[in-house]
């Protein structure tokens, strides 16, 4: 599946993050413990554009994010692009197609694939509640933009500390604005959802976020 962020938040969430200890003073005492920023959380109407990346295969596309009602679609790319598709979140089901993608044969036309089970943005947000909070940054551009760094992921194996087999399914580090945790500036990708890419590696810049109502459109195939 490209570009599969909503994967992140189709199996179930791990345990909550630990809290970050709190600073001891050079009196022995201890500082009062900053206030967590609060994490992401995906807004039921917006529209977003941006790019697409994918660097291990030279591709910088067009991106666009757009949500109406509580559905949400992607597009990364076009006809005329090395990479063309979309992902959906539609009516509780979580939908991907892929139009184009280096070696991926254009005929027979793929189907739109629909992902067993029911998720929606509820569920993706109630994943978002589990990421750990990495700290603030700034994201450089123009302009450049202010930012708390989030990561989320899905670890495979044992969820009790110490020496016990686990690897890593999916892992994604999520920018959001220091104001408004539901305005996207940036999301790094890496994992099974990104089968596709040699690298496992894919992420999204946003130029462009606001809270007007998008299109959302479910592909007729």
């Amino acid at each position: 599946m490209a570009g599969g962020l909503f994967a992140l938040g189709v199996i179930a969430p791990g345990p909550a993050a630990a809290p970050l200890p709190r600073a001891a003073q050079a009196d022995g005492s201890v500082a009062p413990e900053a206030r967590e920023p609060r994490p992401p959380q995906l807004p039921a109407d917006f529209q977003g554009t941006g790019r697409y990346i994918v660097r291990d295969l030279g591709i910088d596309v067009p991106f666009s994010w757009q949500g109406r009602d509580g559905n949400s679609q992607m597009i990364a790319g076009g006809p005329e692009y090395p990479i063309w598709f979309t992902n959906l979140i539609y009516e509780n089901t979580l939908y991907t197609l892929t139009y184009r993608w280096p070696n991926i044969p254009l005929f027979p036309p793929r189907a739109c694939s629909k992902v067993p089970g029911f998720f929606n943005r509820q569920i993706f947000n109630d994943k978002l509640k589990t990421a750990r909070y990495v700290g603030p940054e700034i994201l450089q551009g123009d302009p450049d933009r202010h930012v708390d760094h989030w990561r989320v992921g899905v670890v495979g194996g044992s969820t009790v500390p110490g020496e016990f087999f686990r690897f890593p399914i999916a892992l994604g580090d999520i920018y959001v604005d220091q104001r408004d945790p539901s305005r996207w500036w940036q999301v790094l990708q890496f994992g099974l959802q990104n089968l596709f890419d040699p690298e496992l590696d894919e992420w999204f810049t946003m130029d462009t976020f606001d809270h007007r109502p998008g299109e959302v459109t479910l592909p007729d195939r």
